[in-house]
């Protein structure tokens, strides 16, 4: 009976405790003007439940606090807009009082450098600099060889084999993308590349405890190892003095500007540029995988197209770019899979100065998360939002109507769109002209926060 009441009061000091603690961090960001929400633990917040329910979280939120609601997520303070008027209007009005404002994790792993981080002048000389790299003469001429060599490769062996379409994309992405930035160099550092890269990506969405086993501590670890590898193919670069037609090689020689790139700067720009494009490409080109396998119509479709490219041309010539400019449903077919399955999911922004939003003062330092998701299933916008219809997009006007932010908004609009595009038009010109696949295993897909396979995404594959 004894041990019986110390576990009794034992349990009612914890709920006490738990309820005082909750009690003070709600008063603690009680501060008059600030829209209603409830900010959840100390320090945690409400990750946990964000993490966990995703939409649904956002949905339930809504449900009691309105679009315009405030939270903790990811170790910071948060707005949480859902409102699509007020949501353009942020993405479009940057300068007035508002930068960038990733979490801390990702500002640690990706490198304070990083062009998702800068603002002002200088997020307008690094993306001049981008922009430089990735333009349509530059993809024609020197990008689109490089990724045509590499895709014809990389599929080369898939014949007759069951294989987990969801590890071959990411292996896809992440070694075309190293291909276009070190050039020759990539085949040599790219098995000890490619694991790094993998633990830093986990740890750009977690909490910022540093901490033994934590995704973020070893997202940290394996951002120090990729600097060194990075920093090291600088410096014998620099050493043996030859020219280089890659990406690296572009940021290196920026001599003639007046915002010259320095090495930190150079390593944060290479690390973000495949950080993005892993993420967009691979996952895109796993959910086109998945909708093409699920609706024939609009594989037979798109395999069509494909084969009458590949009709003119013999078999060892390579995609073009009038071949790309050509490929009109299979641009739709990677607009409708981004679409439907919302590979981002919005956009963070910082406050600079206490400042008045939607009826609402919002302190300076805080953190508005522009969330775009739902606006992809607004039915008004899409008729029929759940459903896979590329169709649709074969009315280009779709593409720049106003709530379109699938690649972005504003000023922050994704510089590498019609590179990725690219990228994955030419992963699916090699695997639709030369396989079919089918299912195995029923494999789960997560949605949220990534969208991704945990198990694996199965697929048996055969040659056409």
């Amino acid at each position: 009976m004894a041990v019986f009441m110390v576990v009794l009061g034992l349990f009612f000091l914890v709920i006490c405790s738990c309820t005082a603690l909750l009690g003070w961090n709600e008063v603690r960001y009680r501060k008059k003007g600030l829209p209603p929400g409830t900010m959840g633990w100390p320090i945690f917040g409400e990750t946990t439940e964000f993490l966990r329910q995703g939409p649904n979280f956002m949905k339930n939120q809504r449900g009691r606090y309105g679009s315009f609601f405030k939270s903790h997520i990811l170790g910071c303070p948060t707005i949480v807009s859902m409102d699509p008027e007020l949501n353009r209007y942020i993405l479009m009005n940057e300068a007035k009082g508002l930068v960038p404002g990733y979490p801390q994790s990702m500002l640690d792993i990706l490198g304070k450098c990083n062009i998702a981080a800068v603002h002002g002048s200088t997020h307008k000389h690094m993306r001049g600099a981008l922009l430089a790299l990735i333009s349509p003469t530059l993809i024609r001429d020197q990008l689109l060889p490089k990724i045509d060599d590499f895709m014809r490769t990389h599929l080369n062996s898939w014949d007759n084999k069951v294989i987990d379409i969801h590890q071959k994309t990411k292996e896809m992405a992440l070694l075309s993308s190293l291909k276009q930035i070190a050039g020759i160099e990539s085949s040599s550092i790219a098995q000890q590349f490619m694991p790094e890269f993998f633990k830093l990506v986990l740890g750009t969405l977690s909490l910022p405890i540093n901490l033994p086993g934590t995704n973020y501590r070893r997202g940290l670890q394996a951002r120090k190892i990729l600097v060194g590898m990075l920093r090291q193919l600088i410096q014998e670069r620099r050493a043996s003095k030859e020219s280089h037609h890659d990406m690296l090689g572009g940021l290196m020689k920026i001599d003639d500007n007046k915002y010259k790139l320095t090495d930190d700067e150079i390593i944060d720009q290479i690390i973000t540029i495949m950080y993005s494009g892993y993420e967009t490409v691979s996952t895109t080109s796993m959910m086109a995988v998945k909708y093409l396998h699920d609706h024939p119509k609009a594989l037979e479709e798109l395999r069509k197209e494909h084969l009458e490219i590949r009709g003119r041309k013999r078999l060892e010539d390579p995609i073009e770019w009038n071949d790309l400019k050509s490929l009109r449903f299979t641009r739709a077919v990677i607009v409708e899979a981004s679409r439907l399955a919302t590979i981002v999911n919005g956009v963070l922004r910082k406050t600079t100065e206490d400042m008045e939003l939607n009826g609402f003062v919002i302190p300076k330092g805080w953190r508005i998360y522009v969330y775009t998701r739902e606006i992809n299933y607004d039915p008004f916008l899409y008729p029929d939002p759940l459903v896979f219809n590329p169709w649709r997009w074969l009315d280009k006007s779709l593409e720049s109507q106003s709530y379109f932010f699938i690649f972005g908004g504003g000023t922050r609009m994704c510089p590498g769109k019609e590179l990725g595009i690219a990228e994955i038009s030419t992963f699916l010109h090699y695997f639709v002209t030369r396989y079919r696949w089918e299912e195995v295993g029923g494999d789960k897909l997560m949605r949220f926060p990534r969208v991704e396979a945990p198990n694996g995404l199965h697929v048996r594959v055969s040659s056409c």
